[in-house]
């Protein structure tokens, strides 16, 4: 069982409203490490110079979307095995499909609360401490 406090987790989203209520909700569940990117690019930069036990990805960006940013770190022996939630105002299986087929750990539909976060991330760490 992790500790919440202890992990470290990377937000993706390019709208800053989107990854305050991420950060909001995951502080509401005792997640306090957490480093914001508002690209694909700025996420890999970030992940260049800290270690993150989870990433929680917006999938529509500009630049480098959510899903390329999933391949990206999959095909990197280093981050393959990175825990990767993507989140999306889309409601489309095929989308899901898609991110399952491209290794997505986990799917949340926005709005999401802490609670939906919370149990999100528990199907993929285990339950939180």
């Amino acid at each position: 069982m992790p500790s919440a406090s202890q992990l470290r987790v990377l937000i993706v989203d390019d709208q800053m409203s989107m990854r305050g209520i991420a950060r909001y909700c995951l502080q509401e569940i005792g997640i306090k490490n957490v480093v914001e990117a508002k690209s694909g690019n700025d996420a890999l930069v970030a992940m260049n110079s800290n270690k993150f036990d989870l990433i929680i990805s917006d999938w529509n960006m500009d630049g480098m979307d959510g899903l390329t940013l999933l391949k990206t770190i999959r095909a990197n022996p280093l981050t393959k095995r990175m825990p990767f939630i993507m989140a999306t105002g889309q409601r489309d299986t095929e989308l899901v499909k898609t991110a399952i087929q491209a290794g997505v750990n986990n799917y949340m539909v926005k709005p999401f609360n802490a609670a939906t976060m919370r149990q999100k991330i528990e199907a993929v760490l285990g339950k939180l401490t």
